[in-house]
Formats: C-alpha cells, sequence, structure tokens
C-alpha cells in the first residue's frame, strides 16, 4: 500500500484537528438539538444584502476583478471606518479577501516563515494558531488568568516571552471565546511594547461591534495607533452582518505593503467574486440597523444564559464584556472534551469544548448565544437542567 502521508509536508502532517468540529460531526444529525458551538448566530442575511448580489450577477459582474478588492468596495470600507473611528481613512489601506480568515492567512503570510514565532494571548480561537503551525511558523502561548474580574491579560507576561524570533503579537479583542475586550489603556501598552521590540500586531476586531456596556463599539487599536505603527487589522462581514457563508472579509494595513499583500492575493484567490463585494458594499452603507437588531436580542439573550446559569450555582463564569460567546466552567467536570459530548447525549445542546481554544481553556466551555431570546431561554433551560441533574436526554 503507497504511504501517501509519508509524503506530505510536516507542517500539513501537524496540523491540529479541531475540536470544535469533533462535537459538531458527533451531533450535527441529532433531531432537536441546539448547536451552540459555531460562531454565527441563526439570522440569515438580510434581503437588501442579497438583492445587491443579485443585481450584480444579472449585470453580468461575472469575470475577473481587483485583486484589491473594487474601488466601490475599498471606498465603502473607508467611510464606515470614518463613520466608527473618526479621522480619514484613505481607500489604499484597504484590501479584500475570501473570508477573515483568509485576511488572517495572507496577514501570517506576509510575516512570518519557519523559525519565526507569534505570540498568542490565550484561550484563543484556535484556526490562528493552526495558521501559524501550517507556514513552519511557533506559537508562543501568553496565557490570561481567571479571576473574580474575568480574563485578565498580563502585558509583562507577553513582553517577557518575546524573543528575536518574535515577529508578531496576535490580539483578538472582543475574544473569541472568553469574551475578554481591551481597555483602551491595555491596546497602548501592547502597542508600545511592540513599537519597543519592532514587532507587528495582527488586530482581530471581528467582534468589535458586539460590547454589552452600552457602547457603539469596543476599544480599538484605531484608537491609540498612527498610520506609521506596524499593525495589520483583520475583518470580516460575516459576523455583523449576518454572511457566514459569503466568505468576505477585509485587511487594513499600511499602503506601503499594499503590493505585497496584492501578490499575496493573487496567488491564492486571485480576487473575491465581484458579485459578493457589491453585496459587501450594500452591508457596510445600509446596514446599521441590521446590526443594531442583531445586538440587541443577543444583548437580551446573554442576559436570559447568565441569570439561568447563575441560578443553578454549578457554573463558573464572569458574564463577557464583548463579543457572543459565554465561557464557563462546570463544577466537578475537568474534562470539558469529552463533557461536550455527553452534553449533545443528555442535554440536547451542542456546546464547543474548552480545550479546543488551547491549554487555558482546560476545564471551561464555550457557548455562542447570538441567538433569538425564545431559542436562548430553551437552550438555557436545558442547560440549567442538565447541571440541576435532570438530564434532557437518556
Amino acid at each position: 500500500m503507497t504511504d501517501f502521508l509519508a509524503t506530505l509536508r510536516p507542517e500539513a502532517l501537524g496540523a491540529p484537528p479541531s475540536g470544535i468540529v469533533e462535537v459538531m460531526n458527533y451531533g450535527r444529525r441529532r433531531e432537536g438539538l441546539i448547536p451552540l458551538w459555531a460562531g454565527e448566530g441563526d439570522l440569515p442575511t438580510p434581503a437588501f444584502v442579497c438583492e445587491a448580489a443579485t443585481r450584480s450577477l444579472a449585470a453580468g459582474e461575472t469575470f475577473y476583478t481587483w485583486q484589491r478588492g473594487i474601488p466601490e468596495l475599498r471606498a465603502a470600507l473607508a467611510r464606515y471606518h470614518e463613520r466608527l473611528y473618526g479621522g480619514t481613512f484613505a481607500p489604499e489601506r484597504f484590501f479584500v479577501t475570501a473570508s477573515g480568515m483568509q485576511a488572517i492567512q495572507i496577514a501570517l503570510t506576509a510575516l512570518a516563515g519557519p523559525g519565526d514565532e507569534v505570540l498568542v494571548p490565550s484561550p484563543a480561537w484556535p484556526n490562528f494558531a493552526a495558521a501559524v503551525g501550517v507556514r513552519g511558523a511557533r506559537v508562543v502561548d501568553v496565557p490570561m488568568t481567571f479571576g473574580n474580574r474575568g480574563w485578565i491579560l498580563d502585558v509583562e507576561r507577553l513582553a517577557d516571552v518575546v524573543t528575536p524570533a518574535t515577529k508578531a503579537i496576535f490580539l483578538n479583542s472582543p475574544c473569541n471565546p472568553t469574551g475578554w475586550t481591551a481597555t483602551r489603556e491595555e491596546l497602548a501598552a501592547v502597542l508600545a511594547l511592540a513599537r519597543e521590540r519592532g514587532i507587528w500586531i495582527v488586530a482581530d476586531e471581528v467582534y468589535g461591534r458586539f460590547v454589552w456596556d452600552g457602547s457603539a463599539r469596543a476599544p480599538s487599536f484605531h484608537d491609540v495607533a498612527t498610520p506609521e505603527d506596524r499593525v495589520i487589522f483583520v475583518n470580516t462581514f460575516s459576523k455583523n452582518w449576518a454572511m457566514t457563508g459569503w466568505r468576505v472579509g477585509w485587511i487594513e494595513a499600511p499602503p506601503e505593503i499594499g503590493d505585497v499583500l496584492e501578490n499575496l492575493i493573487q496567488y491564492s484567490t486571485s480576487g473575491v467574486a465581484v458579485f459578493v463585494q457589491r453585496a459587501a458594499v450594500a452591508a457596510l452603507d445600509h446596514g446599521e440597523g441590521f446590526l443594531a437588531h442583531q445586538v440587541a436580542r443577543i444583548a437580551e439573550s446573554r442576559k436570559i444564559l447568565t441569570d439561568t446559569l447563575a441560578a443553578t450555582g454549578r457554573a463558573r463564569f464572569v458574564a463577557p464584556v464583548g463579543a457572543f460567546y459565554l465561557f464557563f466552567g462546570v463544577e466537578g467536570e475537568d474534562d470539558t472534551s469529552g463533557l461536550g459530548l455527553r452534553l449533545v447525549d443528555e442535554a440536547g445542546i451542542g456546546l464547543a469544548p474548552g480545550t479546543a481554544f488551547g491549554p487555558a481553556g482546560n476545564g471551561f466551555l464555550r457557548l455562542c448565544f447570538a441567538r433569538g431570546p425564545e431559542s436562548m431561554r430553551e437552550a438555557s433551560r436545558r442547560l440549567a437542567d442538565w447541571l440541576n441533574g435532570r438530564p434532557q436526554r437518556a
């Protein structure tokens, strides 16, 4: 028998299986199960976004296009950032990608390779670490600490692990999975460290519009950085405008590296379909009402969930400041990898095990509460019943 695996690159062979996908595969065909394992809401893409794509297809926009993105979308991204952060943003800073994940891959390809290191505060979304690994670079996990105030980033601990091989710090705020949200002061401290050591920051601010203190957005590196700073922003249309299946995102970066990013896009996807980009323009220019509706219903679902679980006395958590996940532990349950599978059978809900998010996630589960209040009320009831010794299923 031919040993196909022996001929593959070690970086590909070493790509870890996803603990999230394991639970999804185990439970996705279960009748009546409430799936809270993936990072997406339960609303379909709004009609005005879909109609923009339909008009583009009807107009015959089915050819190759600009590698950096159509000018109309890059201009819309600049307008969106000006509304959100103030100041002036040049369209030349924006590059359209085939998903937020590809934005991360492009950024990493530009920054890190064999022998390089990237610092990642953890628990962290596992796809980033895997993307670093398949490029031959190494992730250095920098564990955050969990206590009565929630998750805390120790910037001094981050500084202590910087070496000559360190090329970048990856910072996701608001954070998937913990909901930790950096303050302006914490972002300034991370930026000062990056400036001092001459390293890049990859800023994943995908959940920046999902904050639960009444603010319109989370603190951002846009609040503290200058155009001269080595910051690459990666983002996506998936969360704000319910476009997970469209696979379209963006990079914001200094225009000086634009030719490099354009080449990397060309050599991976050769650009994003025009009809998808037309839909993205509609989302940016007309999507604030839909986003506000999403945020309001998710805020209600967050309260339902946290109130219900707190009443059981068995769930260990601090209500998240941002994003739409609850990262919680269960008293007496240390093997949360196995617990994720058990909850499919015994509670009729699908959660992601904390082990999928790195060693600092041991003992935790991630629950996505980006659903309508009625659905979240039922999911919370099932989980509370299980915690109280009343399993949903045999």
